[in-house]
């Protein structure tokens, strides 16, 4: 369990947690332990309030770790709609998910206006439990803000949270490696842009923190990130397509 200092050091007040689901979360699941799923944490420490980023596999484990440290949960948010983020059939398994979490916390979820449908779809939610948004707005949890950013590619409303010092990235950006484009809704021009375009704003010293743990290291800088990442090596997008036999 993670609790980032760097962004704690600069923003005192924010309450940051990056939780693996298999180990500090879901510790039973054996497809919690394969997939290596991260779930979020973000809130104020002054007033108590939190929300979650891609609640799946243990929302009871979830709320118990917010219980624990004096938090309360007051919404969720989604980096896209696959199972292994929000819950549902996948692989001939049911992961809990947003479903449950709702059960048990009256909170909205918080998607990209692109990804509702698909949401609902895998989740069973209704209209009323989800609040779809464009790119660029903002959701506030106590005094902190973040910033919603759609970056299509992985699936049609993929989107990153951004904050003071972090990224949170979903699937769209691993610290080795992107989001797969050959799933439905995949699309890999799409995903060029928002690596090279939309999330060209993120500073060099900002945190990557990314929706799976695919790498001997839990985050790192955007900067060493770009340094050593491959997807970042195509001069151009069509030494990209071409990278994924899309050229």
């Amino acid at each position: 369990m993670t609790d980032a200092a760097p962004a704690d050091t600069e923003l005192p007040r924010l309450y940051f947690r990056q939780l693996l689901a298999g180990r500090d979360i879901a510790r039973t699941d054996p497809l919690a332990r394969q997939m290596v799923n991260f779930v979020y944490l973000i809130g104020d420490r002054e007033t108590g309030e939190a929300v979650v980023i891609d609640p799946a596999y243990d929302p009871a484990g979830i709320l118990d770790v917010l219980a624990a440290d004096g938090m309360r949960l007051t919404g969720a948010l989604a980096t896209h709609y696959h199972s292994d983020h929000v819950g549902g059939s996948m692989m001939g398994y049911e992961i809990a998910g947003v479903k449950e979490l709702l059960e048990l916390a009256d909170v909205p979820l918080h998607v990209q206006t692109e990804e509702a449908p698909l949401v609902q779809k895998v989740t069973g939610l209704t209209d009323s439990e989800i609040v779809s948004h464009r790119s660029g707005d903002v959701v506030t949890v106590g005094d902190i803000p973040i910033e919603l950013v759609h970056t299509p590619g992985h699936t049609p409303g993929s989107q990153c949270f951004m904050l003071d010092g972090a990224l949170v990235a979903g699937d769209t950006l691993f610290l080795e490696g992107c989001g797969r484009t050959d799933l439905p809704g995949g699309d890999p021009k799409a995903l060029y842009h928002s690596l090279t375009h939309t999330l060209s704003k993120v500073p060099d010293d900002s945190l990557l923190f990314p929706g799976h743990l695919y790498s001997a290291a839990p985050y790192a800088s955007m900067g060493d990130t770009r340094r050593v990442n491959f997807v970042f090596r195509p001069r151009n997008e069509q030494e990209w397509l071409s990278m994924f036999g899309a050229g």
